[in-house]
Protein backbone atom coordinates (compact mmCIF):
# COMPACT_ATOMS: atom_id res chain seq x y z
CA UNK A 1 0.00 0.00 0.00
CA UNK A 2 0.59 3.65 -0.05
CA UNK A 3 0.12 5.75 3.05
CA UNK A 4 2.80 8.42 3.12
CA UNK A 5 5.26 9.60 0.46
CA UNK A 6 7.61 13.02 0.12
CA UNK A 7 7.83 15.38 -3.01
CA UNK A 8 11.27 16.93 -2.22
CA UNK A 9 12.26 18.01 -5.45
CA UNK A 10 12.10 21.67 -6.82
CA UNK A 11 9.33 22.88 -8.69
CA UNK A 12 11.31 23.13 -11.63
CA UNK A 13 12.93 19.47 -11.19
CA UNK A 14 8.52 18.62 -11.37
CA UNK A 15 8.29 20.47 -14.67
CA UNK A 16 11.11 18.85 -16.71
CA UNK A 17 10.42 15.50 -15.64
CA UNK A 18 6.77 15.72 -16.12
CA UNK A 19 6.68 18.08 -19.01
CA UNK A 20 4.38 20.48 -17.48
CA UNK A 21 4.64 24.09 -17.25
CA UNK A 22 3.04 26.16 -14.70
CA UNK A 23 3.85 24.86 -11.38
CA UNK A 24 4.13 27.50 -8.58
CA UNK A 25 7.28 27.13 -5.90
CA UNK A 26 6.21 24.99 -2.85
CA UNK A 27 8.46 24.62 -0.21
CA UNK A 28 9.89 20.36 0.59
CA UNK A 29 7.16 18.02 1.72
CA UNK A 30 8.76 15.53 3.78
CA UNK A 31 5.09 13.90 4.99
CA UNK A 32 2.59 13.89 2.70
CA UNK A 33 -0.37 11.86 4.28
CA UNK A 34 -4.08 11.52 2.94
CA UNK A 35 -6.94 14.38 2.69
CA UNK A 36 -3.81 16.35 2.20
CA UNK A 37 -3.50 18.41 -1.24
CA UNK A 38 -1.09 16.70 -3.85
CA UNK A 39 0.49 17.58 -7.41
CA UNK A 40 -1.25 15.39 -10.07
CA UNK A 41 -0.39 15.57 -13.38
CA UNK A 42 -3.02 14.60 -16.16
CA UNK A 43 -3.89 14.82 -19.99
CA UNK A 44 -4.09 17.81 -21.72
CA UNK A 45 -5.78 19.21 -24.51
CA UNK A 46 -4.44 18.04 -27.66
CA UNK A 47 -2.66 20.49 -29.57
CA UNK A 48 -2.14 21.36 -33.25
CA UNK A 49 0.63 18.77 -34.95
CA UNK A 50 4.01 20.91 -35.14
CA UNK A 51 3.18 22.66 -31.33
CA UNK A 52 5.93 22.33 -28.85
CA UNK A 53 3.80 23.09 -25.78
CA UNK A 54 3.11 20.47 -23.66
CA UNK A 55 0.31 18.23 -23.85
CA UNK A 56 -0.22 18.01 -20.31
CA UNK A 57 -1.48 19.68 -17.38
CA UNK A 58 -0.62 19.78 -13.62
CA UNK A 59 -2.90 20.93 -10.54
CA UNK A 60 -3.68 20.12 -7.12
CA UNK A 61 -6.18 16.99 -5.87
CA UNK A 62 -6.95 16.03 -2.66
CA UNK A 63 -5.56 12.34 -1.62
CA UNK A 64 -8.51 10.13 -1.23
CA UNK A 65 -10.60 9.53 -4.21
CA UNK A 66 -14.24 10.34 -4.15
CA UNK A 67 -16.25 8.57 -6.57
CA UNK A 68 -18.83 10.98 -8.39
CA UNK A 69 -21.83 8.41 -7.12
CA UNK A 70 -21.20 8.49 -4.15
CA UNK A 71 -24.31 10.51 -1.97
CA UNK A 72 -22.83 10.26 1.52
CA UNK A 73 -19.26 10.82 2.14
CA UNK A 74 -19.72 10.53 5.55
CA UNK A 75 -20.50 6.84 5.01
CA UNK A 76 -17.86 6.28 2.60
CA UNK A 77 -14.41 5.16 2.79
CA UNK A 78 -11.45 6.99 1.75
CA UNK A 79 -9.91 5.32 -1.14
CA UNK A 80 -6.33 6.46 -0.51
CA UNK A 81 -5.07 3.40 -2.98
CA UNK A 82 -6.48 1.24 -5.60
CA UNK A 83 -6.02 -2.22 -6.33
CA UNK A 84 -4.13 -2.17 -9.72
CA UNK A 85 -5.62 -5.59 -10.47
CA UNK A 86 -9.11 -5.00 -10.23
CA UNK A 87 -9.00 -0.62 -10.62
CA UNK A 88 -10.57 -1.26 -14.01
CA UNK A 89 -13.48 -3.55 -12.87
CA UNK A 90 -14.13 -2.25 -9.35
CA UNK A 91 -17.18 0.09 -9.32
CA UNK A 92 -15.33 2.70 -7.41
CA UNK A 93 -12.40 2.70 -9.95
CA UNK A 94 -14.09 1.79 -13.74
CA UNK A 95 -14.73 4.85 -14.79
CA UNK A 96 -11.85 6.42 -13.40
CA UNK A 97 -9.71 3.40 -15.06
CA UNK A 98 -11.07 4.24 -18.09
CA UNK A 99 -11.09 8.21 -18.77
CA UNK A 100 -9.44 9.78 -15.93
CA UNK A 101 -5.81 8.42 -15.49
CA UNK A 102 -3.35 10.71 -13.74
CA UNK A 103 0.02 10.27 -12.11
CA UNK A 104 1.32 12.21 -9.22
CA UNK A 105 4.46 13.03 -9.29
CA UNK A 106 7.06 12.01 -6.03
CA UNK A 107 10.02 12.03 -4.35
CA UNK A 108 9.92 8.64 -3.09
CA UNK A 109 7.22 6.86 -0.33
CA UNK A 110 7.25 5.64 3.53
CA UNK A 111 6.36 1.91 3.96
CA UNK A 112 6.01 -0.18 7.75
CA UNK A 113 7.01 -3.68 8.21
CA UNK A 114 4.95 -4.96 11.09
CA UNK A 115 6.05 -7.92 12.77
CA UNK A 116 3.04 -9.69 13.83
CA UNK A 117 4.40 -11.62 16.97
CA UNK A 118 6.12 -8.52 18.47
CA UNK A 119 3.31 -6.30 17.40
CA UNK A 120 5.90 -3.61 16.81
CA UNK A 121 6.69 -2.02 13.49
CA UNK A 122 9.58 -0.24 11.78
CA UNK A 123 9.36 2.61 9.31
CA UNK A 124 11.22 2.78 5.95
CA UNK A 125 11.88 5.82 3.32
CA UNK A 126 11.83 4.38 0.21
CA UNK A 127 13.46 5.98 -2.69
CA UNK A 128 15.17 5.57 -5.89
CA UNK A 129 18.93 4.58 -5.65
CA UNK A 130 19.66 7.73 -8.06
CA UNK A 131 17.74 10.21 -6.24
CA UNK A 132 15.77 10.77 -9.05
CA UNK A 133 11.64 11.60 -8.92
CA UNK A 134 8.96 9.08 -9.73
CA UNK A 135 5.41 9.13 -11.12
CA UNK A 136 3.12 7.26 -9.08
CA UNK A 137 0.54 5.36 -11.10
CA UNK A 138 -3.23 7.60 -10.15
CA UNK A 139 -7.12 7.72 -10.51
CA UNK A 140 -8.24 10.83 -10.58
CA UNK A 141 -12.05 12.11 -10.16
CA UNK A 142 -14.16 14.93 -9.83
CA UNK A 143 -16.52 15.11 -6.98
CA UNK A 144 -19.46 17.60 -6.22
CA UNK A 145 -20.70 17.86 -2.90
CA UNK A 146 -24.70 18.21 -2.85
CA UNK A 147 -24.08 22.04 -2.15
CA UNK A 148 -22.54 22.03 -5.34
CA UNK A 149 -19.10 22.54 -5.02
CA UNK A 150 -16.42 20.41 -6.72
CA UNK A 151 -13.08 18.71 -5.26
CA UNK A 152 -10.90 16.89 -7.37
CA UNK A 153 -9.73 13.64 -5.70
CA UNK A 154 -7.18 10.87 -6.60
CA UNK A 155 -5.76 7.52 -5.80
CA UNK A 156 -2.30 5.73 -5.95
CA UNK A 157 -2.16 2.63 -7.70
CA UNK A 158 -1.11 -0.24 -5.67
CA UNK A 159 0.51 -3.83 -6.90
CA UNK A 160 2.40 -6.95 -5.40
CA UNK A 161 5.75 -5.99 -4.34
CA UNK A 162 8.96 -7.05 -6.18
CA UNK A 163 10.37 -9.76 -4.49
CA UNK A 164 13.03 -7.50 -2.69
CA UNK A 165 10.49 -5.17 -1.25
CA UNK A 166 8.28 -7.60 -0.27
CA UNK A 167 10.23 -8.75 3.22
CA UNK A 168 8.92 -5.01 4.06
CA UNK A 169 5.54 -4.33 3.20
CA UNK A 170 3.06 -7.51 0.24
CA UNK A 171 1.77 -4.47 -1.80
CA UNK A 172 4.01 -1.19 -3.05
CA UNK A 173 2.85 1.82 -5.29
CA UNK A 174 2.64 1.18 -8.92
CA UNK A 175 5.64 3.76 -10.42
CA UNK A 176 5.88 4.82 -14.29
CA UNK A 177 9.10 5.30 -15.72
CA UNK A 178 8.67 8.33 -17.99
CA UNK A 179 8.91 6.37 -21.20
CA UNK A 180 5.49 5.31 -20.37
CA UNK A 181 3.84 8.63 -19.46
CA UNK A 182 2.38 9.31 -22.68
CA UNK A 183 0.26 6.09 -22.62
CA UNK A 184 -0.84 6.23 -19.31
CA UNK A 185 -2.24 9.68 -19.69
CA UNK A 186 -3.64 9.22 -23.21
CA UNK A 187 -7.67 8.08 -22.13
CA UNK A 188 -8.43 8.38 -25.71
CA UNK A 189 -6.44 5.66 -27.31
CA UNK A 190 -5.53 3.63 -24.82
CA UNK A 191 -8.10 1.68 -23.00
CA UNK A 192 -7.41 0.06 -19.63
CA UNK A 193 -6.47 -3.21 -20.95
CA UNK A 194 -3.91 -1.61 -23.37
CA UNK A 195 -1.53 -0.35 -20.40
CA UNK A 196 -2.31 -3.59 -18.02
CA UNK A 197 1.48 -3.56 -19.46
CA UNK A 198 1.99 -1.24 -16.86
CA UNK A 199 0.53 -1.99 -13.60
CA UNK A 200 3.77 -3.63 -12.12
CA UNK A 201 6.05 -3.72 -9.31
CA UNK A 202 9.68 -1.69 -10.60
CA UNK A 203 12.45 -3.90 -11.37
CA UNK A 204 14.40 -4.96 -8.79
CA UNK A 205 17.50 -3.24 -7.79
CA UNK A 206 16.56 0.32 -8.55
CA UNK A 207 15.17 1.35 -5.18
CA UNK A 208 16.34 1.49 -1.64
CA UNK A 209 14.48 1.03 1.90
CA UNK A 210 15.93 3.23 4.29
CA UNK A 211 15.22 2.88 8.23
CA UNK A 212 13.62 5.79 9.95
CA UNK A 213 12.62 6.42 13.17
CA UNK A 214 8.80 6.65 14.39
CA UNK A 215 8.39 10.08 13.44
CA UNK A 216 7.34 10.22 10.42
CA UNK A 217 4.37 8.10 11.98
CA UNK A 218 2.83 11.71 12.95
CA UNK A 219 1.77 14.28 10.31
CA UNK A 220 3.16 17.16 12.38
CA UNK A 221 6.88 16.19 12.15
CA UNK A 222 7.03 17.21 8.21
CA UNK A 223 11.03 18.20 7.97
CA UNK A 224 13.93 16.35 7.07
CA UNK A 225 14.25 14.49 9.91
CA UNK A 226 12.36 11.86 9.14
CA UNK A 227 14.17 10.82 6.34
CA UNK A 228 17.18 10.32 9.03
CA UNK A 229 18.78 6.65 8.81
CA UNK A 230 18.51 4.77 11.70
CA UNK A 231 19.48 1.00 13.21
CA UNK A 232 16.43 -0.67 12.64
CA UNK A 233 14.19 -1.99 15.39
CA UNK A 234 15.04 -5.32 16.38
CA UNK A 235 11.64 -7.38 17.49
CA UNK A 236 11.18 -8.92 21.07
CA UNK A 237 8.52 -11.01 21.59
CA UNK A 238 7.00 -10.26 25.26
CA UNK A 239 7.89 -13.36 27.17
CA UNK A 240 4.98 -14.77 29.33
CA UNK A 241 4.58 -14.82 32.93
CA UNK A 242 3.59 -18.04 34.78
CA UNK A 243 1.06 -15.63 36.01
CA UNK A 244 0.13 -15.61 32.18
CA UNK A 245 0.48 -19.63 31.78
CA UNK A 246 -2.28 -20.48 35.07
CA UNK A 247 -4.54 -17.95 33.31
CA UNK A 248 -4.45 -20.52 29.75
CA UNK A 249 -5.40 -23.23 31.83
CA UNK A 250 -8.56 -24.38 33.30
CA UNK A 251 -8.58 -24.92 36.76
CA UNK A 252 -10.93 -27.36 39.10
CA UNK A 253 -11.14 -25.52 41.72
Amino acid sequence: MCGRFALIHTAEEVEAYFGVVGVEAFPPRYNIAPTQPVLVVTAGIPREPGSNLPQRNVQLMRWGLLPSWVKDTKDFPLLVNARAETAATKASFRSAMRHKRSIIPASGFYEWHRDKDSKQSQAYWVRPKTAEMVGFAALSENYMNPDGAEIDTVAVLTTQSNQEFASIHHRMPVMLESKDFERWLDCRTQEPRHVEDLLVAPAQGVFEAIPVADLVNKVANSGPEVQSRVEPKTFEVPTKSAKDDDYGQASLF
